[in-house]
């Protein structure tokens, strides 16, 4: 069950596989916090950007036409293959009669002119220019066709299980969809996926071609612990924004989908992450790379290996309600030689008052060769006893553990 590599599409996972169960749900006591705020949009997510717990939501699984949060892949893809080294921020981008003739908001790009990425990168983001986005697309992917393919690869990467792009701008199309949930997906993976953008979509203005553009992003203006993230509008979609804000340490963002209103989706966004910043805790439990366990080896060099997860645990919880948080690990109960480093070995399980909030992978820190002949032939005989004596031939063992974490927590406190 536990002896395999992660495939791609789980690398990110494994940074903190959150229940999408609303924690209000899970607390089983609902008269403590209140119930989250009675918008006016369609669909909405409020998700902790660090644990990945949504922490309330309506009708976040309900495909919808995105607009221009599609553009949040856009950038994904572009930041991935700049990370990577395939392009640079100052690569120049020659702009093609394709992208200039995009319709919808624009960046007023000219044909043939020669537009650094990191430029083109703040037209989207601030603009929402779908001329600077399919330029981007044709510059990453070869073409806007290839591109698209791409990006729904991508999606499907990161249990994007709802969603399906048509083209790299939002522009209206039939089989063009996403859901709040999904998106938040997507958001979280890029604030977390590359830091060093963070600054860009904070961005309030930009002036290209002699033309001053404003993000339409309000809560910039309007909410002091706004960090941006993206808008989006169309008719079909109605008005849409995705913001990330961060108050005493802990991050959060909203995806909003569907108000009737620019305003409506700036003041729904600003009462969701007031909720979430009031009335939720975030904890770290566990440091990236820390050893939470070590399990038996069998024919190893070594006679265990230490597990621990990819990146810092988190959990969130209703204020007050830490206390009510079990922690147990699922592993494998039969580790055989030669164990790889990043292995998956087992599950950390988090759950509150007896309900799944939070599930980690645990992978093992270090790798573990198979031992000389005289070990494994000692080893070939302890397991057999192992398991006639123990009488436990299950593939994998829980192993309790107590609330308090074993590597020191860091309260991520809210006001």
């Amino acid at each position: 069950m536990f002896k395999t590599f992660l495939p791609r599409c789980l690398v990110f996972a494994a940074l903190a596989a959150a229940s999408a169960t609303s924690l209000a749900q899970a607390s089983q006591q609902p008269s403590l916090i209140p119930a989250a705020p009675n918008v006016n949009a369609k669909a909405y997510v409020l998700m902790n950007v660090n644990s990945g717990t949504v922490m309330a939501e309506k009708n976040m699984n309900i495909k919808r036409p995105p607009a221009s949060l599609t553009k949040l892949m856009t950038l994904f893809l572009t930041s991935r293959a700049i990370k990577k080294g395939i392009i640079t921020r100052d690569g120049e981008v020659i702009i093609s009669k394709k992208a200039w003739k995009t319709g919808g908001s624009r960046m007023f790009l000219k044909v043939n002119s020669r537009v650094p990425v990191k430029l083109l990168t703040q037209g989207v983001i601030v603009d929402s220019g779908n001329d600077a986005t399919v330029a981007l697309a044709q510059y990453v992917g070869g073409s806007v066709e290839t591109f698209v393919d791409m990006m729904n690869q991508e999606a499907q990467a990161l249990g994007m299980q709802n969603t399906h792009y048509t083209d790299p701008t939002g522009l209206p199309a039939p089989k063009h969809y996403s859901t709040a949930y999904d998106l938040a997906k997507l958001t979280r993976a890029i604030w977390l996926t590359f830091p060093s953008d963070h600054d860009w979509y904070k961005q309030k203005w930009l002036k290209y071609n002699g033309i001053r553009q404003p993000n339409r992003n309000r809560l910039l203006w309007r909410y002091p612990y706004a960090l941006g993230m993206k808008t989006g509008h169309t008719s079909e979609a109605g008005y849409c924004l995705i913001a990330v804000a961060k108050k005493d340490g802990v991050t959060l963002l909203s995806v909003v989908m569907g108000a009737p209103t620019d305003e409506d989706r700036a003041t729904d966004s600003v009462r969701l992450l007031s909720y979430g910043f009031r009335f939720f805790d975030t904890h770290l439990l566990y440091q990236a790379g820390s050893t939470i366990a070590k399990p038996r080896v069998w024919y190893g060099d070594a006679k265990t290996v230490p597990v621990g997860t990819l990146t810092d645990a988190y959990v969130t919880t209703p204020r007050g309600q830490f206390q009510h948080v079990k922690i147990d690990i699922d592993m494998n109960n039969d580790i055989k030689a030669p164990v790889n480093k990043g292995q998956l070995l087992g599950l950390l399980n988090i759950s509150l008052r007896n309900k799944p909030i939070a599930t980690y992978h645990l992978m093992a820190l270090t790798a573990d060769k198979k031992g000389g002949v005289l070990r494994r032939s000692s080893d070939g005989v302890a397991r057999q006893f192992h398991h006639w004596f123990s009488g436990d031939k299950k593939k994998t063992k829980k192993i309790n553990v107590s609330t308090k974490p074993a590597a020191p927590a860091t309260p991520a406190k809210t006001s």
